[in-house]
């Protein structure tokens, strides 16, 4: 890690894994870096986004680089390995926010995975989107600083119309396929595999299987197959396993579960294949994520330190 001054951007750092802990039970970190210093390769659960106010700013994530001009803004989804590599002078605005404040939004979790692994936002490419999420943030900025009377809901909601813009654009038009995002019957099939998202997201503890789900998006077993890859960006399969990773998430925090209970709870057939799972998604395992949680800073209260 380069360092040249200033005070530390990931305070919590276990391995791979940044613990990001929000100032006075906020759910919300922003933090004007100004420091010239790099950090590793390293991934959290909460959702981050970067724009530099002056100055260049690279951020490194699955091996991609991605050289972000004053005002571009990047945004990362939880659990993203990422690296960040900063000029020797320069302002960049970095908000990190605890994304079970937006998960229990209807269709919010959904969208989210369009997103993966990044989104890169900048006036070159879509001129009015960035002007709407460049005011959103500025003016979320405003707020968190502040000393307005409700200025924590005046945030939240900034940051809940930021993802709604941003959301309703990955929707129709970043997954789209040449002129067939036009169409109605495109924007159909977008509401139709949403809804079936949604449903995997309540029974993904289950045993949900393909001929289900195809049964209930209308489509036949192997059409509904390739168009869920087609709008949401993954296969079913990986999708639900992601959100069965996320619900085990939850429940490895629980001192008194042990991970086998875990895995069961989860819907996972054996704890060998929740353990590959796991790992393949959170870059660590079941019992690594659970100790980080049981022996200090992760287990913490959210609200009592600071992170980023």
């Amino acid at each position: 890690m380069r360092k040249r001054g200033g005070a530390a951007l990931i305070e919590i750092l276990n391995g791979t894994k940044e613990t990001v802990a929000y100032r006075e039970h906020f759910g919300i970190r922003l933090y004007l870096n100004r420091e010239a210093e790099d950090y590793p390769v390293h991934w959290h659960t909460a959702g981050e986004i970067i724009m530099p106010t002056d100055n260049r700013y690279t951020v490194i994530v699955d091996d991609t680089s991605y050289e972000l001009s004053p005002g571009d803004i990047l945004v990362l989804p939880p659990g993203e390995l990422h690296e960040l590599k900063s000029p020797d002078s320069g302002e960049r605005i970095i908000l990190q926010f605890d994304c079970s404040l937006l998960y229990n939004l209807k269709g919010f979790d959904s969208t989210f995975h369009l997103l993966r692994p990044c989104c890169l936002i900048t006036s070159e490419h879509d001129g009015e989107l960035h002007r709407t999420l460049r005011t959103l943030l500025l003016e979320l900025k405003d707020e968190y600083f502040g000393q307005s009377l409700l200025k924590e809901a005046a945030a939240y909601a900034k940051l809940i119309g930021f993802f709604v813009e941003l959301g309703r654009n990955a929707v129709h038009a970043e997954h789209s396929r040449g002129e067939q995002k036009k169409s109605r019957k495109y924007r159909q099939n977008i509401d139709t595999f949403l809804k079936v998202c949604h449903y995997m997201n309540e029974h993904c503890t289950e045993d949900i299987q393909a001929e289900e789900l195809a049964r209930l998006a209308g489509f036949s077993k192997f059409h509904f197959t390739r168009l869920f890859k087609q709008y949401i960006g993954m296969s079913y399969y990986d999708y639900l396993g992601q959100h069965r990773i996320m619900h085990a998430e939850k429940l490895l925090i629980d001192p008194n579960l042990s991970v086998t209970e875990v895995a069961m709870r989860s819907g996972f057939g054996s704890l060998a294949t929740f353990n590959r799972a796991f790992k393949a998604f959170k870059k660590c395992t079941p019992t690594q994520y659970k100790a980080l949680h049981d022996n200090g800073g992760a287990g913490r209260d959210p609200g009592s330190g600071a992170a980023k």
